[in-house]
């Protein structure tokens, strides 16, 4: 079901052709119009610190944004609690179409490890769009014996308990993206968690674990100066970013999907008239070449679709992961 979110979608985002028609003609009504939106600054909440991918995602869709609109698009940065304190603020946030929040993948992980979280993030938010998805890429020490997805398969269930991967955080994407991987392939991996990819990393590449479900941009130069091995990427289809490496559903695995993202949404209540502009506004540039690219250099593939589809999105990924969390019995401190 999950491939059915991204295998259109995908082709769309790297269509980087024509951009959409002006905004008047995509509402196909002068609503809006008469009402001048936007005539004010349009916020934008990230839950992060900047720097990361869902902050560079944010600043490089909304810098367009701002050039559409002739309004300054301000970031917030309310980083802190794994994008628990930024989500909470945008949920407080007026609904008068002036306040939007980036969304990422912690945000439909988060209700299966947390009880009580003073937000929802599907009843208090309105979808707006998915701007980016980000790749988990599985990579090996390159003394492990393995060069493809089926054979580290086949030699973890080989050598029962031998084999570790590290991952940034309990918790995180790439966490359950080894989980998914054991729960699929009846392999049992042993986690070891970090605090952060960089360590993470270091002690993949020092050998002291065996396997990483990393993100693209921190696998990539490990890869091309071959201190780690490049199995399979968790997208749907092949990623740009890793040229010749299969997806790991193709070459072991079929089914497998992994991959952290990002995406637009606004508090319940916001005017759907803005919901369909910002939605609009933002599938156009993500469509732009400038902006693709830009998007691409800093390790995110644009993933413009529908509110709709993006809704359907975000509740896939609630119960994927959630029953992931549910079977690896994860728990972390409240």
């Amino acid at each position: 079901m999950a491939s059915g979110f991204f295998r259109t979608a995908s082709r769309r985002a790297f269509i980087v052709g024509a951009a959409f028609a002006a905004c008047g003609s995509i509402l196909g009504g002068d609503a809006l119009a008469q009402d001048k939106w936007p005539e004010r600054a349009v916020t934008f909440i990230v839950p992060f610190p900047p720097g990361g991918p869902v902050d560079a995602t944010a600043r490089l869709t909304t810098q367009p944004l701002a050039q559409l609109w002739s309004v300054a698009t301000p970031i917030e940065n309310k980083a802190g609690a794994g994008g628990i304190l930024g989500a909470q603020a945008a949920a407080k946030s007026p609904a008068d179409g002036y306040h939007f929040f980036f969304a990422a993948i912690h945000h439909s992980v988060l209700p299966s490890l947390k009880k009580n979280l003073s937000y929802d993030i599907e009843k208090d938010f309105v979808p707006v769009g998915l701007a980016a998805r980000f790749p988990i890429v599985l990579v090996v020490n390159p003394t492990l014996p393995v060069n493809t997805v089926a054979e580290l398969i086949a030699y973890a269930k080989a050598n029962p308990g031998k084999l570790s991967f590290s991952s940034s955080g309990t918790g995180g994407g790439t966490h359950l993206a080894g989980e998914l991987f054991n729960s699929m392939a009846g392999t049992t991996i042993q986690h070891v968690p970090y605090k952060g990819s960089a360590p993470a990393m270091q002690d993949l590449v020092g050998g002291q674990v065996q396997v990483m479900f990393a993100d693209g941009p921190s696998a990539l130069p490990f890869v091309k100066a071959g201190k780690i091995r490049a199995l399979g990427v968790g997208n749907p289809e092949p990623s740009a970013f890793f040229p010749g490496v299969p997806t790991i559903a193709s070459s072991g695995l079929p089914g497998y999907e992994a991959y952290s993202w990002t995406g637009i949404v606004a508090p319940v209540g916001t005017p759907q008239a803005i919901v369909e502009r910002v939605n609009a506004d933002l599938v156009r540039v993500l469509r732009d070449p400038k902006t693709a690219e830009s998007l691409i250099a800093a390790g995110a593939e644009p993933m413009p679709d529908s509110p709709a589809e993006f809704k359907a999105f975000i509740s896939h990924e609630i119960a994927k992961w959630g029953d992931i969390i549910r079977r690896a019995n994860i728990k972390v401190d409240d």
